[in-house]
Order: C-alpha cells, then sequence, then structure tokens
C-alpha cells in the first residue's frame, strides 16, 4: 500500500536512519476471516521483532476492529494495516461501508456484544475512525499502541 492512502496519512518525509515498516493484508468480510487476520497479524509483529506483550495486544485489537468491520459494514472485504515506526503501533482496518453513526462505546451493557471498542479504547493510546471519502462508500477504524520491551504480565 502506497503511502498517503486511505488508512494511513501521507507521511512526512523521513529523517535519515528512521524506519517505518507497514505491512497490509485483505481479507474477505467473513467470520472466519477474524481468526485469520489474528495469525497474520501475530506472525508479522514477532517477525518485526516486536515484544510479546505489544504483539498480544495488537492481536487482541485486530480481532476487534476486524469483527466490528464484518458484522457492522456492508461489503465483501476488510482490510488491515499495521504500520511501526520507532515509538508506537498503528492498526487501521477499513471496510466497505458503514451506518449513519461512526463507532461507539457501549458501556456497562449486559450483552457479549457491543463493548469491543471500549476494549480498545482501555487498551490503546488512542483511537478514531475516519470515512474513506474520495473513492466510496467505508470508513477506516484506527488505533495506536506504544511500542514497549516488557514481557507480558
Amino acid at each position: 500500500m502506497a503511502p498517503g492512502n486511505a488508512l494511513t496519512p501521507r507521511l512526512a518525509p523521513m529523517c535519515p536512519g528512521n524506519v517505518v515498516r507497514r505491512y497490509g493484508f485483505e481479507l474477505p468480510a467473513r467470520a472466519e476471516s477474524v481468526g485469520r487476520a489474528r495469525k497474520l497479524t501475530e506472525a508479522r509483529l514477532l517477525g518485526w521483532g516486536i515484544g510479546e506483550g505489544t504483539s498480544q495486544t495488537a492481536v487482541l485489537v485486530v480481532s476487534e476492529l476486524v469483527t466490528n468491520a464484518v458484522v457492522h459494514a456492508a461489503g465483501d472485504h476488510v482490510i488491515c494495516e499495521l504500520r511501526v515506526d520507532q515509538e508506537k503501533l498503528r492498526i487501521a482496518v477499513e471496510d466497505q461501508g458503514y451506518g449513519p453513526t461512526g463507532p461507539q462505546l457501549q458501556r456497562g451493557g449486559r450483552d457479549e456484544g457491543g463493548r469491543g471498542l471500549f476494549l480498545v479504547d482501555s487498551v490503546c493510546s488512542c483511537w478514531g475512525a475516519q470515512d474513506t471519502s474520495g473513492y466510496g462508500p467505508g470508513r477506516v477504524v484506527w488505533a495506536e499502541l506504544p511500542l514497549r520491551t516488557d514481557a507480558p504480565c
């Protein structure tokens, strides 16, 4: 995926030695794709040498965002992108369609559904959503995790 696509803003000019790693994948918008997204994420982050604690948290976030895209958006595929720089991991999931409202936190619900973004909000340093304006309906939901070298709790 080229810099500046719908999943990530254009990169600022990079300083020498500044490394940004990017990896993207597209999956069918079906429930069974969530497990595949988790496996692809885990394999790539461990291959990049990202700490196990951050990798496990990222896998959880990818799972929640891809699940939301599959369940709540009309479309036949979802796109996921992982981007790592020296300080953070950015996860972005794009779907092809959405309802009139964007993603919303559901607090205090008794049923199992509706708490995924609350979980994302709890474990990420920040998250948000934007429409994929300019080339068709859809939405990108993104989240960021700080890179850390600690072991999982």
